[in-house]
């Protein structure tokens, strides 16, 4: 039997925040992955910066995949807690993890065979930040199975109501990062300086030992949710089609919006490797925000996906607000923080002067946008929680897709120039976070009833499901 937990009673605000505190300080450790590259890469030189940049393209695009799993290990594991269903939620995880691996497998063989195309794709026009960037994306490939699998152990305790573990393996992860960084990037002792393939190294070798400490938590500590998984076991279609038509929308969202990003990239390339490297840096400081957000993403859809599943409609309807009240703080404190702070905070990553400039032109008019930013992540997260994740997809398609023309309007020469195509990301966010948190609104308004018999029917379906 599945043990009473607190996301379906009690506080509410106390419940959220329980959660979403563990869940933020992983996202925040996520990233900082990144940053941590970015930040030692940026005292090697512009060039490491645009090629760590650009190799990282295609593992952020890898998050679409692995959302396709993520998803489904979040919302339906949460849901069967939610309906103290213990052994439907081992089905989920089951399906979700022998997923991951599928996919994680392919998508390594995919960027090793065709690497010099992928990098090729962004014309960058400087032979030693090509084959540096190659070198970077080929290092990271050999060890994206643990990036692959990582999020989605990280889901399912998530979803479990289980937010403190994920955290402490990711803070371990983190630590070991910074220290493979420092000694891999620019050397120590007999280590020569490894440069680029330092900080592909650092970051496989930290993600393989956070898997190694979630198979430990899984084998030794958690048995009432990972006991008797059969990976071997081949998978049923009617929770797999489940999980896919779940997920399926997050994953083509995130698959364009990471293409989409790459012809931003492109753009920007015209003006060569400073903006390249700006951008780069710029987004990995703005993190701070939309991690942030992710994190209350994630405890808003664990909570939801709970109540859900235990039919407490009073506690998604308030929670969801509380939610985002808690996420506006963040918001507006990003906002100050990037428009008012943008040369201190710029310079910590690069102090070369042309790369500084556009850095901190894209901190002033990205700050602008933080709010809006925020309140869509979150509204993305109530959604997912319902199993209604087709809405967030079409807004976020729709507005991201719409930058790229954007781009080349605002960036012509006639009128802002690079700043044209920061505008162009900025605005768009803005849109997205107006529209979708008020379709949201309507959506509890106007639905809940109905929602409340289809969960009803869902219930019959998959409770017969052995």
């Amino acid at each position: 039997m599945v043990k009473e937990n607190q996301l379906t009673q009690g506080s509410i605000s106390k419940a959220l925040i329980k959660l979403a505190l563990p869940i933020i300080g992983t996202s925040f450790l996520q990233s900082a992955y990144t940053i941590t590259d970015m930040f030692l890469i940026g005292k090697v030189g512009t060039k490491a910066t645009a090629a760590v940049g650009t190799g990282g393209f295609f593992t952020w695009l890898a998050m679409a995949f692995i959302i396709l799993s993520k998803i489904g290990a979040e919302v339906g594991v949460a849901q069967s807690v939610g309906r103290k269903d213990i052994k439907e939620a081992r089905r989920y995880i089951r399906h979700t993890i022998q997923l991951n691996i599928f996919l994680a497998i392919l998508y390594s063989l995919t960027l090793i065979i065709f690497r010099h195309s992928l990098i090729g794709f962004f014309e960058l026009g400087d032979i030693e930040v090509i084959n540096m960037a190659i070198s970077y994306l080929v290092i990271v490939s050999l060890g994206l199975v643990f990036y692959f699998i990582n999020p989605v152990f990280t889901g399912i305790l998530n979803g479990y109501g289980d937010s403190k573990t994920p955290f402490y393996i990711n803070m371990t992860g983190l630590v070991m990062n910074i220290i493979l960084d420092i000694v891999l990037i620019h050397g120590a002792g007999p280590i020569p300086s490894m440069g680029v393939n330092g900080a592909a190294l650092a970051t496989i070798i930290s993600q393989a030992t956070v898997t190694a400490l979630f198979l430990f938590k899984i084998v030794l500590v958690n048995k009432e949710l990972f006991s008797d998984i059969k990976l071997l076991k081949a998978p049923d279609m009617v929770h797999m089609k489940h999980i896919i038509g779940l997920s399926l929308p997050v994953a083509l969202q995130n698959a364009i919006f990471s293409i989409i990003g790459m012809f931003i990239a492109k753009i920007i390339a015209q003006w060569g490797a400073a903006p390249i490297a700006a951008q780069k840096i710029g987004s990995q400081i703005e993190s701070i925000s939309w991690m942030t957000a992710g994190g209350f993403s994630t405890a808003i859809s664990a909570f939801v996906g709970q109540n859900y599943g235990a039919k407490k409609w009073d506690r998604i309807y308030k929670g969801y607000f509380i939610a985002m009240g808690l996420v506006s703080i963040v918001g507006i404190g990003a906002t100050l923080l990037l428009t008012l702070g943008a040369a201190p905070v710029f310079s910590a990553f690069l102090d070369e002067e042309e790369a500084l400039a556009h850095g901190i032109e894209y901190l002033k008019i990205l700050g602008l946008s933080q709010l809006f930013m925020c309140i869509e992540i979150t509204t993305t997260g109530a959604f997912n929680g319902l199993g209604k994740t087709v809405p967030p997809s079409i807004i976020g398609i729709l507005f991201n897709a719409l930058r790229i023309p954007a781009a080349l309007v605002l960036s012509s020469a006639a009128l802002l120039g690079i700043n044209g195509v920061w505008w162009s990301i900025s605005m768009s966010s803005v849109f997205k976070g107006v529209i979708l948190t008020g379709w949201f609104i309507l959506f509890l308004r106007k639905n809940s009833y109905h929602l409340y018999k289809e969960k009803l029917n869902s219930d019959e379906t998959l409770g017969s499901i052995e």
